[in-house]
């Protein structure tokens, strides 16, 4: 069972030290918690339109960000990893809590593909975008073959830039974006109604590629 919190966060490193930047990530930054209570898995990723890299790590919960160890990481961190935090550009950090999905996610989690969308919806907002995407956009989505599972999260924490709601969709390939159910689940009435606010037309969408193995909790919660 995957937990219902991630740590989302998007990195970019120069090209000069691009394979540097894989090195750590690969041999520091995510073994090491890989070792801590709550982190269940990690799955590493590229932009399609750019240089940017994405973590997506699966935590049991928001309380595997207030242990004793995880503290340690942040407030004592490798000499490397002091140097990467300080060089990379474009860094984001987003925590998501789980609202709900849709799909078999134990499958789809080893996707090829993950399309993500933020919106920053206002709080008077958020129960009509809830139901929205629940009602009517992710089952219309769903009907799509390549479209493996849904995931929807509230954004208690989003930096730099503030969003409120982050939807991943788990890919088996492009053609979903291209498929006659999503341009069905983008032309109905409820969406047209959502449309509407100026918020929404504000929204991040963004498509990465699988890169690498998906990590594993050495405690085996994954």
């Amino acid at each position: 069972m995957i937990g219902k919190t991630i740590l989302f966060s998007e990195m970019r490193p120069a090209p000069e030290w691009e394979d540097r930047f894989n090195t750590w990530y690969h041999e520091d930054h995510i073994p090491v918690r890989m070792v801590l209570e709550g982190w269940e898995g990690a799955q590493r990723y590229t932009a399609d339109e750019d240089e940017d890299y994405l973590v997506i790590y699966d935590l049991t919960s928001t309380d595997a960000l207030k242990t004793p160890e995880y503290e340690t990481l942040k407030t004592d961190p490798s000499d490397e990893t002091k140097w990467m935090l300080a060089n990379v550009s474009n860094f984001t950090r987003f925590i998501g809590t789980e609202l709900g999905r849709e799909g078999d996610l134990d499958t789809a989690i080893t996707a090829p593909l993950v399309f993500a969308s933020l919106f920053d919806v206002p709080a008077e907002d958020e129960a009509e975008f809830d139901q929205w995407m629940t009602e009517d956009h992710a089952p219309l989505l769903m009907g799509c073959d390549d479209w493996l599972a849904i995931r929807r999260f509230a954004l208690p924490v989003a930096e730099p830039v503030r969003y409120t709601r982050l939807t991943l969709h788990y890919l088996a390939s492009r053609d979903a974006l291209s498929s006659p159910e999503r341009a069905a689940a983008r032309s109905t009435e409820f969406r047209d109604r959502m449309t509407r606010h100026a918020w929404f037309g504000q929204g991040r969408y963004r498509l990465f590629e699988a890169f690498g193995d998906r990590y594993h909790s050495v405690l085996g919660a994954a």
